[in-house]
C-alpha cells in the first residue's frame, strides 16, 4: 500500500469515475484502474463498487478513504515542517473557532502575520463542540473554545477572560444605569423582548435555567443565526440581548451598545486554546500558540 495509490482511490471516489479521475491526475485510465486494483489486492477487500454507472466506495472503501485522508494530511504537515526546518519560513497553521471565539483571534492573527508574513493562517469556523475532536484527529492544528473540554489528550490553556454580557441600545431605559455602572435586578428583565442566538450552547442553557429557577419570564421574541445579526437588531432598538462581551467590544467602546450589569447573573466565559498533548506542534503552530497565549502587550509590532 502506497500513498500514490491512496491518492488515486480518493480521486476516483470524488469524481465517481475512473476516466474523470484520470483527467484530474493527468494519467491514463488503465493506470488509474491498475492503481485501484493494486490497492484492493493489498487490502484484501473490494474498495469500489463498479456495477453502476458511477464508481462508489464500498464499506471497506469508505474506511480506507478516511484513513487515506488522514495519512495524506500528515504527509502534507511533514513536508511543511521540513520546509520550515530548511529555513524557508513557509507553512500553514489551521485554527478552529466558532463565531464568538474568532473575535479573540483577530489581534493574534494580525500580530502573527506581521512576524511571519510567509506563513498562511486559516481560521476555520467550526461548531464549538466539535473543535476538540477535530484537533485530536489532526484536522486542526489548534482550537479555541469557551469551555473546558476535559479530554486528557488535549493541552488547554486559558488565554482570555470573557463573560456573558447583557447589552441594550443607547436610548433604552436601562442604558442610563449601564453608563453609571449601577447593577439592576434580574427581575427587571422579565418585561424585555430578547433577541437570542439560535445555536445551542452551555451559556444559552445557563441563561434559560437562571430565569426559570428565579421564576422570571424570558421573552425571546427573535432568534438569529449569528452574533453579528443580533448586534444589528439590538442597535436598531428591536430588543435586548445576552452575548459574549468580546464579540460586542467594538460597539461598546463606540457607544453603539451599552452593557448593563445584573446582580443575580454572572456568567464567566474563559477562552481556552487547545492543542494535542502528544507530539510536537509544527513550527508554525507552536509560534501561533506562543503568541496567542502571551499577554496582549507582547503582540505589539516588532
Amino acid at each position: 500500500m502506497n500513498l500514490a495509490d491512496l491518492e488515486t482511490l480518493l480521486a476516483v471516489a470524488r469524481e465517481r469515475s475512473f476516466s474523470r479521475a484520470a483527467e484530474k491526475l493527468r494519467r491514463t485510465q488503465p493506470a488509474i484502474s491498475l492503481a485501484v486494483r493494486r490497492l484492493e489486492e493489498s487490502c484484501g477487500e473490494l474498495l469500489l463498487d463498479r456495477s453502476g454507472k458511477q464508481a462508489r466506495l464500498t464499506g471497506a472503501g469508505e474506511l480506507v478513504a478516511r484513513r487515506a485522508e488522514q495519512m495524506l494530511l500528515q504527509r502534507g504537515r511533514l513536508e511543511q515542517e521540513l520546509l520550515e526546518l530548511r529555513g524557508k519560513q513557509r507553512g500553514k497553521v489551521t485554527v478552529g473557532a466558532n463565531e464568538s471565539t474568532a473575535f479573540f483571534l483577530l489581534p493574534v492573527v494580525e500580530a502573527y502575520l506581521r512576524r511571519h508574513p510567509r506563513i498562511k493562517v486559516e481560521v476555520r469556523r467550526s461548531l464549538s463542540r466539535n473543535i476538540p475532536a477535530e484537533v485530536l484527529a489532526g484536522n486542526l492544528d489548534l482550537g479555541v473554545v469557551a469551555y473546558d473540554p476535559e479530554q486528557r489528550e488535549l493541552r488547554a490553556q486559558i488565554v482570555y477572560q470573557d463573560r456573558l454580557a447583557f447589552v441594550v441600545y443607547p436610548e433604552h431605559a436601562l442604558a442610563a444605569a449601564g453608563r453609571r455602572g449601577r447593577p439592576i435586578d434580574l427581575a427587571r428583565l422579565g418585561r424585555e423582548s430578547f433577541i437570542a442566538h439560535n445555536v445551542e450552547s452551555p451559556y444559552r442553557d445557563f441563561t434559560v435555567s437562571t430565569f426559570r429557577r428565579l421564576e422570571i419570564p424570558l421573552n425571546i421574541a427573535v432568534e438569529m443565526p449569528t452574533i453579528e445579526s443580533i448586534k444589528q437588531l439590538v442597535m436598531r432598538g428591536l430588543g435586548v440581548a445576552f452575548m459574549p462581551r468580546i464579540s460586542a467590544q467594538r460597539e461598546l467602546d463606540a457607544g453603539r451598545l451599552v452593557e448593563v450589569a445584573i446582580r443575580q447573573f454572572k456568567a464567566q466565559r474563559p477562552l481556552r486554546l487547545l492543542a494535542p498533548r502528544r507530539g510536537p506542534l509544527s513550527h508554525a503552530a507552536q509560534a501561533f500558540w506562543e503568541l496567542a497565549a502571551a499577554p496582549p502587550a507582547e503582540r505589539a509590532p516588532v
